[in-house]
């Protein structure tokens, strides 16, 4: 209502104004000279009309600044008009765009890592080979023998050139050079390092301890008086798995008090199991099938360069997953079954109180409590051998552990107790497992001119009969 009130002074004032200059008398030449001394002699006036100017411009003043505080109070309300939940869905909204491009930020930073690692790799594989190629051409540089001294070879024609290319000798030169150069550039195709596969391999090891030392201590022991038609089996199964060292320290001792003996023994169950699992040249496939690719195998490493047998390992490895599409799955639960199977009756043996069926000392049991740890181990160990046969061209690695029964060798084993004592008497089992790389050298075909070199980057670790030493004989 005040606008219209407002409109309707400012045409009121408007008016009277205009009223007044109308009837507003002026100076006009009919005044008689007499009438002057008597309009002297009046008393002043003050103009209406300015006085009613200066009041209307007053009101407007008034009205103008009525109308701006009609607008404020306008744009006050329309602003606390906002509902407090919208605004504060739309913070919630800008926080959750904050934490997505944070996690994004996170994700490219790992990824710029990865990068910069892969790159310097590769510039290392490429100086390598280049350092290989230069060594190449500096040995193919070097002068041939010339009659009586003469080694004036360049300025020969270039038909000399030509013919001498054709001699057979030279032909035999020109194929072992490209033999060599396709070697380099084969062998330098590996999609994992050796310090990624050490990695692995102490992941894998760091699980396997963490699954023995969980089961160790959820068990309960105590000595088997009575040995059960089950208990029997299971000691007969683990003298044949790990040897009888194991089943006689397992089932001639009280583990109530100390079962670090215990823990010791699914440690090697697991890892023996698992090196067993990767030792064939496809995991679970079947058996008469996987001994002929392997002795294939064997016999072409033997007689072909590094790189030739490799790339035949790799593809034949990765058509046979083609082939069979479930055949990793079907390898991990049946390497998953074996270490509930194992690990099982190494519990047994060892006099656990809490066995049957659904008990810890069983494979419901093992599977209910341990399942995901088990996973994770075979998914470590389904990957290795995918990464060592499929994606490894200039060498090959093996993740190896110790058979009992053989002899302690300082040089290709470690003593996991040996710092406590002197390290002494036959191998029990291994406790962690190794790697070890072969390398074929030089890439030549005959056994001549071929140089198999083994290094070992990590030892396996054994157990002793001096660990019994360091161990309450209760």
């Amino acid at each position: 209502m005040l606008p219209v009130a407002n409109l309707h002074l400012r045409e009121l004032a408007t008016a009277t104004v205009e009223f007044f200059a109308l009837r507003t008398p002026t100076n006009t030449p009919t005044h008689r000279p007499q009438d002057l001394d008597e309009e002297r002699t009046l008393t002043p006036v003050h103009d209406p009309v300015g006085r009613l100017t200066r009041e209307c411009a007053s009101l407007r003043q008034r009205l103008d600044e009525a109308d701006r505080r009609q607008s404020a109070c306008t744009c006050q309300s329309s602003t606390s008009g906002l509902q407090p939940p919208s605004m504060r869905r739309d913070i919630d909204e800008t926080r959750r765009e904050l934490a997505r491009t944070q996690t994004e930020v996170t994700r490219l930073q790992e990824r710029c890592k990865l990068l910069e690692k892969t790159l310097y790799e590769t510039r290392e594989i490429l100086k390598a080979r280049d350092e290989e190629l230069e060594k190449f051409r500096g040995s193919q540089a070097e002068p041939r023998d010339l009659e009586d001294g003469d080694d004036r070879e360049d300025e020969r024609p270039r038909s000399f050139e030509q013919e001498n290319d054709s001699h057979p000798g030279s032909v035999s030169d020109e194929t072992r050079a490209l033999t060599k150069s396709t070697e380099v550039f084969m062998a330098r195709t590996d999609s994992w390092s050796g310090a990624q596969v050490l990695q692995a391999i102490h992941d894998l090891n760091s699980e396997i301890l963490q699954f023995s030392a969980a089961a160790t201590e959820l068990c309960t022991f105590g000595k088997n008086t009575t040995p059960s038609k089950l208990i029997v089996q299971a000691t007969q199964d683990t003298a044949s798995r790990l040897g009888p060292s194991v089943v006689r320290i397992l089932s001639g001792r009280d583990h109530s008090q100390d079962p670090i003996l215990v823990q010791l023994a699914l440690q090697g169950c697991i890892s023996t199991c698992v090196a067993r699992a990767l030792s064939v040249f496809c995991m679970g496939f079947p058996t008469k099938a996987d001994a002929v690719l392997t002795q294939i195998y064997s016999h072409m490493y033997a007689a072909e360069p590094q790189p030739t047998s490799s790339r035949w390992r790799a593809l034949t490895h990765r058509h046979i997953h083609t082939m069979y599409p479930y055949l990793s799955d079907y390898s991990a639960n049946e390497l998953a079954e074996t270490m509930y199977r194992w690990s099982a009756d190494i519990l047994l043996v060892a006099g656990s109180q809490n066995y049957g069926k659904g008990s810890l000392a069983s494979r419901d049991g093992l599977r209910t409590r341990f399942g995901e740890q088990v996973r994770r181990i075979t998914k470590t160990a389904c990957k290795l051998a995918q990464v060592t046969k499929e994606e490894i061209m200039s060498t090959c690695f093996e993740i190896i552990a110790v058979e009992h029964g053989d002899s302690f060798d300082s040089r290709r084993m470690f003593d996991s107790f040996g710092e406590y004592g002197t390290s002494r008497g036959a191998i029990i089992t291994t406790t962690e497992l190794g790697l070890r790389c072969k390398t074929r050298k030089n890439g030549a075909v005959g056994a001549d001119e071929s140089l198999t070199e083994i290094r070992m980057l990590m030892p396996p670790k054994v157990v002793l009969d001096s660990v019994l030493d360091l161990v309450d004989p209760k």
